[in-house]
């Protein structure tokens, strides 16, 4: 009886592994750059398609609510629909796929909430993107467990960032430096801090 507990719970181990090693796996999948879609119906579509393949929300400019239906995306002229706020709640976005922010050039708002793949590789790499630096204003992190002082820091590249939300960040261990080097760097950014 103890030898068929040990093997059950062994198989059920194994079991959950292997789950974990598919969707990381699938989520890899959906991150993936296809450079020649992004050519073929620009970056803002190609992007759009990459998020909310992910799980993520897009708002387009000139429209009010988020789009999430993958297959209910807008379809048009090449460039007619241009991205203007990224709500990544809950999604598998991951660096891997932060290719795809290179050539949008009209996202102002960016809500990272329960992103189990940001980490601060994918905050460095976002705060390298040229037209984000320009018109990002607005940005949340929220409950990403692998986002550290070195990854909000990064932040500081977005000069025009206005609002930046912090909150369940369990891997900022020294918020008075970091806040004081972010508003060294943007003396405009108004920080909300909820990491108690």
């Amino acid at each position: 009886m103890r030898l068929l507990l040990k093997t059950v719970r062994a198989a059920v181990s194994q079991g959950d592994q292997s789950r974990r090693h598919f969707w990381g796996w699938l989520n890899g999948v959906f991150n993936k750059v296809d450079y020649e879609r992004i050519k073929s119906v620009g970056p803002d579509q190609a992007a759009a398609e990459w998020l909310l393949r992910c799980g993520a929300k897009v708002r387009f400019q000139g429209l009010d609510r988020f789009h999430h239906d993958y297959n209910g995306l807008p379809t048009g002229p090449l460039g007619r629909y241009k991205i203007q706020a990224i709500d990544a709640t809950e999604s598998c976005i991951m660096y891997r796929g932060f290719d795809h922010l290179d050539g949008l050039k009209y996202v102002d708002e960016i809500k990272f909430n329960k992103c189990i793949y940001i980490e601060d590789a994918c905050l460095e790499r976002l705060s390298s993107v040229e037209n984000l630096q320009d018109t990002l204003k607005r940005m949340e992190v929220v409950t990403c467990g692998n986002v550290t002082d070195k990854g909000i820091i990064a932040l500081h590249k977005l000069r025009n960032l206005e609002h930046l939300f912090l909150s369940d960040l369990p891997g900022i261990k020294d918020k008075q430096m970091t806040v004081q080097r972010l508003q060294t760097a943007l003396p405009r950014l108004d920080i909300v801090l909820d990491l108690a």
